[in-house]
């Protein structure tokens, strides 16, 4: 990136971000804390944790940014400037966009005045998305090479599923409207990936807000209320075009294309199905997809349902193109495949971080397709941590990838209770970036349960200098 004489924020190229002498390692983190639905009334917060083995905070949280509101249900974040813009030396990566999931706020946050201690930019009030784009329950945020920032939404302001999008000035940070054109919109919104070598955005579908708000009911799936579709965009044109369903009960959620901008090809990870399908560009132009992992569900007893999903919550691809991980969420385990071959992932990385089967606990496997036994409790300095494995995190250079427990503070009351009460942590795996594999870090735990006003569900992981799961390149 020094090549370049005037860049912009980000790296020329993934491999660039991943192998350069300018990628150094990750020193700080910032994690959005959520109170909603514990019972503490306080607001939710960013954290901002030291990650840096050689600073005598290492696995602190360094500081703690309050956002003016109670119940926000901060979600996932992303950057004002990135990658996308690499070539335009008037952008920096200095504030973090900061989407509300539950009460469609969009906080703006200064991270480049003190990286260490952000503070709140500008506010970006509900009614700014209601009014001028007919949306709400904003959730995953994209920076574009334009400038602009581009937001994907849940649902419509009553509540109701509604794919769309919201564009903010990547400047003023003003609700600019709608991105999308014409009348035809997706039934339910979540997250997406753009790709405009090839014209396309992708975007997914989790559930009608109204609906998942306060917990998960096997019905609602059955009576449509939670997704099955890829929804397919043109770049150009902001229409949709075209609609992959991946079938009833699928849930697709994460999704991602290889980082190579010339790739017309990536993986979405279906919470429900437990399947993780590869998506691509045919011969024709348009877009389809199979299915290349499954994870089979558990027969169980003394849970919910008799058959428990693995409950694919995230998923990522390494800066290479060369691994897929993704988290099981109610399984408990996190999983590294080696995907040089796309259309055949191959297992190489597995570790068990707690989940709904541990022995000891108030469920009983009665038929395991995968495992002899039922895993053992997850403990790391002694404590035994609740929850499972949520979102995940890879370092620029693969080697490590970190990993919280928290999903959403609505389900996570329902089928964690214990992780609601205890507070989530944050754990760090190491990579096997030659042959493949994963070995958690004893010595790396920051405990959410320990936080001043009491424990708190940690979410998604960003770092200052961008990552794996909010770069894209142009």
């Amino acid at each position: 990136s020094a090549k370049c004489g005037a860049c912009g924020p980000g790296y020329a190229t993934p491999l660039d971000a991943m192998k350069g002498k300018y990628c150094p390692r990750e020193e700080v983190v910032y994690l959005p804390c959520i109170y909603r639905n514990t019972g503490i009334e306080k607001p939710d917060y960013l954290a901002t944790v030291d990650v840096d083995p050689k600073s005598p905070h290492y696995c602190q949280v360094i500081h703690r940014l309050p956002m003016p509101n109670l119940k926000d249900e901060l979600h996932h974040s992303g950057w004002n400037a990135c990658s996308s813009c690499f070539g335009d030396a008037t952008k920096r990566r200095n504030r973090l966009i900061l989407p509300s999931l539950i009460s469609s706020r969009i906080y703006v946050v200064d991270v480049g005045t003190d990286l260490r201690a952000p503070r709140i930019h500008k506010v970006v009030e509900p009614v700014e998305l209601f009014w001028k784009g007919n949306v709400a329950n904003p959730h995953t945020s994209h920076c574009l090479g334009s400038g602009d920032i581009l937001i994907s939404c849940l649902g419509d302001p009553s509540g109701n599923g509604k794919g769309g999008f919201i564009l903010l000035d990547g400047e003023t940070f003003e609700v600019k409207g709608n991105w999308e054109n014409g009348e035809k919109v997706p039934p339910m919104g979540y997250d997406f990936w753009y790709q405009p070598r090839h014209n396309v955005l992708m975007s997914t579908e989790w559930g009608t807000p109204k609906v998942l708000a306060d917990g998960f009911s096997p019905a609602d799936v059955e009576r449509g209320h939670y997704g099955r579709r890829i929804n397919v965009w043109d770049w150009s044109t902001h229409a949709y075009v075209q609609a992959i369903d991946l079938g009833k009960g699928s849930i697709p959620l994460e999704i991602r294309f290889l980082h190579n901008p010339d790739a017309a090809e990536g993986f979405v990870g279906c919470a429900l199905s437990g399947a993780v399908h590869r998506f691509y560009k045919t011969e024709e132009g348009d877009w389809a997809a199979e299915k290349v992992i499954e994870v089979p569900s558990k027969k169980v007893q003394g849970w919910l349902l008799p058959d428990m999903p693995g409950l694919i919550t995230d998923i990522l691809i390494s800066l290479d193109d060369r691994f897929l991980y993704f988290s099981n969420w109610l399984h408990g385990d996190i999983r590294q495949y080696d995907i040089s071959n796309t259309r055949k992932p191959k297992l190489v990385g597995q570790v068990f971080l707690g989940g709904s089967i541990t022995k000891g606990g108030p469920v009983t496997v009665v038929e395991d397709k995968e495992l002899q036994r039922q895993p053992e409790p997850f403990v790391i300095k002694g404590k035994r941590v609740p929850g499972g494995p949520q979102m995940i995190q890879l370092s620029l250079d693969g080697k490590r990838l970190y990993v919280t427990s928290s999903l959403y503070s609505g389900w996570d009351k329902q089928f964690y209770p214990d992780l609601v009460k205890e507070g989530s942590v944050m754990l760090q795996i190491d990579v096997d970036t030659e042959r493949g594999g994963l070995k958690v870090n004893k010595n790396f735990l920051v405990d959410f349960g320990k936080e001043p006003d009491g424990p708190v569900l940690a979410h998604e992981i960003r770092y200052p200098g961008g990552d794996s799961t909010s770069d894209i390149w142009v």
